[in-house]
């Protein structure tokens, strides 16, 4: 029981931080520089991080959970 709720725990940080990071790699492609006013790197790469973090667990959330329902299937034909 409680050895799942670990496993369960390891896959779900795994899941967030792989999609983070996707999100943050798919963000580098946008141009999102024309409206950032020039001198504001660091609030610019501050936003990209916030945007790709609330992306990013949203994503993961969504996988996480479809994992989990696909999962309890098997009590519905019990």
């Amino acid at each position: 029981m409680l050895q799942s709720l670990g496993i369960e725990a390891v896959i779900g940080m795994f899941s967030h931080v792989l999609f983070i990071i996707l999100t943050w790699r798919a963000m580098q492609g946008l141009r999102l520089e024309a409206i950032i006013r020039k001198g504001s790197v660091v609030e610019a790469r501050i936003i990209y991080l916030l945007i790709a973090i609330a992306i990013g667990t949203s994503v993961s959330r969504f996988f996480l959970d479809f994992l989990k329902w696909s999962q309890q299937l098997n009590y519905l034909f019990q």
